[in-house]
């Protein structure tokens, strides 16, 4: 390790380009260069990448090959889960107050219903079932992310599922979405996704190139294009593919199945590790989710009494440490959580939020070093804030 490179805790904002997913698109960025929408040997060069590609993924999703649409990414394929495409599914969307913005934003653009969780950051069942109950008329969709992208905290989709199912059985049922950008570099989805109708993915979550995503659209889930125009991905979603893109996304995909289990208790560990050296050196440190509540095991969220994590932050970059408050979807304006907001935490304390997220390139000497470097961080902003641990004011 060079010990004069930076320690990348930040893992949920993006991942480096893997050396699978870099391999696999060198070529289609030279002379494999074919637009699939044409018919010459370069087209055909081209399709035969796309559907070579889409067997892959579906076979680390647990889906078939035709159910996958290419999107740009997780935000696009989010929208159009929810929307239903254009003109907008009928029904009212619902979804919990902790979901990405990506998902939270359409929901209340198409006049839907926001669910409340449970204080350690899952959707609570029995209000999800109290809120379907209200609704006036059909329900169009209920969206509930797989793994949060701030705290990492897992939901059981399959209890969603049965309460989605009690409260409108007939046919056709309610499709259930699920976000599983977090959840797809650590989670096996041919079992903790098989329970949504659509899922969304993004390939730069878990080692693929940035721009690149896909939706799930599983049997009989009611999906209308989004995007208008040449009619590509079978007329669910206009626009040429990226073909690079997706041939790197597939190769991503395929390279964190390979080593799922090992890389998972392996980051799990020095995860664990991270959050007791902190524990034990830092007052006034809090994990944001209780241990016993399944997150994904690189994600650690921690809230730390006496310091402002925009003061933080900046300090441990010149640290050579990059992490996050909250989502990294600002344009790195920090602003207050609604994610925390909804778990109930107090927003004082939410003042010095830290969001630790590890990787497949995170190592024990990485871990050592925030646990030496952050303690004094935290005592810096402290002395220099006149704001001592104990107090959240």
């Amino acid at each position: 390790m060079n010990a004069d490179a930076p320690i990348d805790l930040d893992h949920a904002a993006t991942t480096r380009l893997c050396d699978a997913a870099r391999a696999a698109m060198e070529p289609f960025l030279g002379d494999r260069y074919g637009n699939p929408s044409g018919s010459h040997r370069l087209a055909r060069d081209a399709v035969r990448a796309l559907d070579e590609a889409r067997e892959r993924i579906a076979v680390v999703v647990g889906c078939a090959p035709g159910e996958l649409v290419f999107t740009s990414g997780g935000t696009e394929a989010d929208n159009h889960a929810v929307s239903g495409g254009m003109p907008p599914r009928p029904g009212t969307p619902v979804c919990p107050a902790t979901e990405h913005h990506a998902v939270l934003d359409p929901v209340v653009a198409l006049g839907g219903a926001i669910v409340d969780v449970a204080p350690d950051g899952r959707i609570d069942l029995d209000r999800l079932a109290a809120t379907l109950e209200g609704i006036d008329g059909r329900v169009g969709v209920v969206s509930v992310m797989l793994a949060n992208n701030e705290t990492g905290v897992v939901n059981d989709l399959d209890a969603v599922a049965e309460v989605v199912a009690a409260h409108e059985p007939e046919v056709p049922a309610v499709p259930l979405h699920t976000d599983a950008v977090q959840g797809a570099a650590w989670l096996d989805l041919t079992e903790r996704a098989a329970a949504a109708d659509l899922v969304s993915l993004s390939a730069h979550k878990l080692g693929g190139p940035k721009g690149v995503g896909a939706l799930v659209v599983r049997g009989p889930a009611d999906v209308r294009p989004l995007l208008l125009g040449g009619g590509q991905e079978r007329g669910r979603r206009s626009g040429t593919p990226d073909v690079a893109g997706i041939v790197g996304f597939a190769a991503a995909m395929q390279s964190v199945a390979a080593d799922r289990d090992d890389e998972s208790a392996r980051v799990a560990a020095l995860r664990d590790r991270l959050a007791e050296g902190l524990s034990e050196r830092i007052d006034d440190l809090h994990r944001t989710v209780p241990p016993d509540v399944e997150t994904l095991p690189s994600s650690l969220h921690l809230c730390i009494g006496g310091v402002d994590a925009e003061t933080l932050l900046f300090l441990l970059e010149a640290e050579g440490i990059y992490a996050s408050a909250a989502s990294s979807c600002s344009s790195g304006a920090q602003e207050s959580s609604h994610v925390l907001a909804a778990m109930g935490v107090d927003p004082r304390l939410a003042r010095g939020s830290l969001r630790l997220s590890l990787g497949r390139d995170t190592t024990p000497a990485h871990v050592d070093r925030v646990i030496e470097v952050l303690p004094l961080v935290v005592e810096r902003v402290r002395r220099f804030s006149g704001t001592p641990a104990g107090s959240t004011t």
